[in-house]
């Protein structure tokens, strides 16, 4: 059973800010998720950012990679 992030906060709004900062477009923060093995199309990634989708434990880490930033980061401001 894969483990999901209930969000009682959204933090779509911190992720989106770090893809901007790493100059990626949603289509290249899915593809690069999917080299990874995390099988994301760019709407499940733009659900993630606009806080309508759950995200698994597995796809946070992989963002982590993508994004080059920390877990801390995706919490910032909570």
């Amino acid at each position: 059973m894969e483990q999901k992030i209930k969000q009682d906060h959204s933090i779509g709004a911190n992720i989106r800010r770090l893809r901007i900062k790493a100059g990626y477009t949603q289509e290249q923060v899915s593809a690069k998720l999917q080299v990874l093995g995390v099988n994301m199309s760019r709407d499940f990634y733009a659900h993630i950012e606009g806080g309508t989708y759950n995200i698994r434990v597995s796809e946070l880490a992989a963002l982590r990679k993508v994004l080059g930033c920390s877990y801390d980061d995706f919490f910032q401001g909570f």
